[in-house]
């Protein structure tokens, strides 16, 4: 009788391992939102290069992105129904973060990966889509749930939270500086911030000043103090500067382009500069 106690609880113990091995061996996760219909779920998953029964399908619902969202951005933004869909899967270890997007009108690649770094999602790619033209703000609720069921592991739920709130902060940044300005900005803030490991508001707002000033950004006061409080909050998860620099690599290369433009526009204004100095001399000279 014990023998076969034992043999049972091996069994038990065999499956138990199986099934856990199994689940984390999911490859591929699609999050669809609650309110597309069988038409628009279809051409969801063609975009996405994947067949029904081949990947695993999740749901996500308006109220979970409410969840998120009620409160950074406005109802418009939100919508009522859940239409935003993601496709996630896993990369190998140190290849970082690789971001599509599709009908998203308001967030770039670069701002989900921005966001994606600062919620702990590592080395997938990840596609955001829709099958119309949306702003794109739910879509990460669907993104990190993806992801959560491709690793096996949750997700801390302040860094989620935050992770949404800097989404937002871009998105609005990016309608008055420019998206790709914005989302080299709150970046290059974030990355000084966690390297340097601030937290006082003062020196916060000096990062802010001192990087918007290297990229030739106008900022308003009102916009100062937006980035002040995502920052605080920010600064107060755990994240590690290796790993953020190491998920971003990839959208850096591009972002690093809008550096590169900034003193290629010093350098021409500089030029202009000289030249009206040079007429202005020569038109005094006439007089002498």
């Amino acid at each position: 009788m014990k023998r076969w106690i034992a043999i049972w609880l091996c069994v038990g113990v065999i499956f138990a391992v199986f099934g856990t091995y199994v689940q984390a061996q999911v490859e591929e996760v699609v999050s669809l939102g609650a309110d597309l219909n069988q038409q628009q779920q279809k051409q969801m998953l063609e975009l996405f290069g994947v067949a029904e029964d081949d990947v695993k399908i999740i749901k996500v619902t308006n109220q979970e992105e409410r969840d998120y969202l009620e409160g950074l951005v406005s109802n418009d933004k939100i919508g009522t129904r859940a239409i935003s869909s993601a496709y996630v899967s896993p990369l190998e270890e140190g290849e970082g973060l690789v971001v599509e997007t599709h009908n998203i009108s308001w967030v770039t690649k670069e701002m989900y990966a921005n966001a994606m770094a600062t919620a702990g999602i590592e080395n997938a790619r990840v596609i955001a889509a829709a099958p119309f033209s949306v702003s794109g703000t739910a879509a990460l609720t669907g993104i990190m749930k993806a992801f959560e069921e491709v690793s096996g592991e949750e997700l801390d739920e302040e860094a989620k939270k935050i992770a949404n709130e800097e989404l937002v902060t871009t998105g609005d940044l990016g309608e008055d500086i420019g998206k790709d300005e914005a989302a080299a900005l709150i970046k290059e803030i974030k990355e000084r911030i966690v390297r340097e490991r601030i937290k006082d508001p003062e020196d916060i707002k000096r990062i802010i000043l001192e990087i918007a000033k290297e990229l030739n950004i106008q900022l308003t006061e009102e916009q100062i103090n937006q980035i002040i409080e995502l920052m605080k909050k920010i600064s107060q998860l755990d994240l590690d500067i290796d790993k953020i620099t190491n998920q971003l690599e990839k959208i850096t290369k591009s972002l690093d382009s809008i550096r590169k433009t900034v003193e290629e526009n010093k350098g021409i204004l500089q030029r202009i500069w000289e030249g009206i100095q040079s007429f202005l001399k020569w038109i005094v000279s006439l007089f002498e």
